[in-house]
């Protein structure tokens, strides 16, 4: 018998079920993750597998750099596969050399080791520490209550927040953490062992708090002091982030002595690859009289796709494209907007919003106390993931931060008229929420 009706479409929401059914079945259930799907993207937005456009104002937790599916990053990768994707570290291969020379130009004469993530350039920070003071029977690093590293055994012994060590004891030892932003209690905390003290330039997931210009500055003097390294995770804040290479740079502009400081070790990640996975950290050219670059010879330290020469084409090219466009400017500028824009929420809906947090395009929403918001009091989730879970209805993407901090860590290249369109749709939900 011949149909009438034809056989309807299957329902698009349908790919959602299938695409979390294979998470389900197959993917270790590691990640607290949001009931999103996402298929594609262009520039700072992305689509679900339904067809349903958000505004990404997360970018990939700090990582995509130029946004999504960004035209010269896919000709790079193209143009590069076809001359040479992989060689091993036993040869040398330009774009590494290339890649090694301009970010070392943008900090202070050193050398350059490759890696694949955040969590390996810390763990390559570590070992430079050790190996540093090996011979005096110095191993201690001091990091920073609140501070993250990374999801290693070091990364999280490192990390100075409980909740990822649990179910992980021992930690590796060598390490303990201090109060940020307090050099009283980072003086007092040094023993005979201390060789390091390692923080962030703005603490991510800890909060979006930035380290003060005092603290750095005494930072370096008590290193200096000490004979102790000072090192630094730019993992998340670093790359432009906070309208200048690194974030201590932009923490200390005008300072006076600001622009004399320098670390002796910076960790590299996420927009260092513009998703592309890359890591590195970079090591100082002299520090106490030691050729720090230098101190992890041939055999003490290695990875297999570190420095890939796809990869080092690909960070080479997100370089020139954020140099030519002036993308630093446009993080200064839209991000003192979106600064502002929260601020103003603040005044308009304080027992929503309490302000703003952070510098350029790594920022926080800090929200209101739960009590004070009945959403918040009536959700068994903390107010950031009830919030951020309100934005995705709405279609904006943000990154939770602890229970009451809001991430905003979108594109370097993102448009002030989509800042202004995300702005709006937070000020909906905030609205909606009072």
């Amino acid at each position: 018998m011949k149909e009438l009706v034809p056989t309807p479409p299957p329902i698009l929401q349908n790919r959602h079920a299938e695409v979390r059914e294979l998470f389900q079945r197959h993917v270790v259930p590691s990640y607290g993750r949001f009931d999103l799907a996402l298929s594609h993207g262009a520039g700072s937005q992305v689509w679900d597998v339904s067809g349903k456009r958000y505004l990404d104002l997360g970018g990939g937790i700090a990582v995509c750099s130029l946004g999504h599916a960004h035209p010269e990053i896919t000709e790079t990768l193209v143009e590069q596969s076809r001359r040479l994707v992989h060689v091993s570290n036993l040869y040398y291969n330009e774009p590494q050399g290339r890649l090694a020379y301009e970010l070392s130009r943008r900090i202070a004469p050193g050398k350059v080791f490759f890696c694949n993530s955040g969590a390996e350039a810390n763990e390559g920070l570590y070992k430079v520490a050790r190996k540093f003071g090996h011979d005096e029977g110095r191993f201690e690093i001091l990091t920073a209550v609140n501070s993250f590293h990374g999801r290693t055994l070091g990364g999280i012994s490192a990390t100075g927040q409980d909740k990822v060590k649990k179910g992980f004891e021992p930690m590796v030892p060598g390490f303990r953490h201090i109060p940020f932003n307090d050099l009283d209690a980072a003086r007092e905390a040094l023993s005979p062992a201390t060789v390091a003290i390692l923080i962030e330039g703005i603490q991510g997931e800890g909060g979006i708090t930035p380290a003060s210009a005092e603290y750095l500055l005494g930072l370096r003097r008590l290193c200096d002091e000490k004979r102790l390294l000072l090192l630094v995770d730019a993992v998340q804040c670093g790359h432009f982030r906070s309208g200048r290479f690194q974030s201590f740079q932009r923490v200390l502009e005008g300072v006076p002595g600001g622009e004399a400081f320098v670390p002796d070790g910076v960790s590299m990640a996420k927009s260092l690859g513009g998703g592309f996975p890359i890591g590195a950290f970079w090591l100082r050219e002299e520090v106490h009289g030691v050729k720090l670059c230098d101190i992890l010879g041939p055999g003490t330290h290695g990875t297999t796709f570190g420095g890939t020469p796809l990869g080092c084409a690909v960070a080479l090219k997100i370089l020139e494209v954020i140099e030519r466009d002036r993308l630093a400017d446009n993080v200064r500028q839209t991000g003192e907007y979106l600064r502002s824009a929260i601020g103003e929420l603040a005044d308009r809906h304080p027992g929503v919003v309490k302000g703003a947090r952070g510098l350029g395009f790594m920022l926080g929403i800090e929200l209101g106390e739960a009590s004070q918001v009945r959403a918040f009091a009536a959700a068994d989730k903390a107010p950031s993931l009830v919030f951020v879970n309100r934005l995705h209805e709405a279609g904006v993407l943000t990154i939770p931060s602890g229970n009451q901090i809001v991430r905003l860590l979108p594109a370097l290249n993102l448009p002030r008229s989509q800042a202004e369109e995300g702005m709006a749709i937070i000020e909906r939900v905030v609205a909606s929420l009072a």
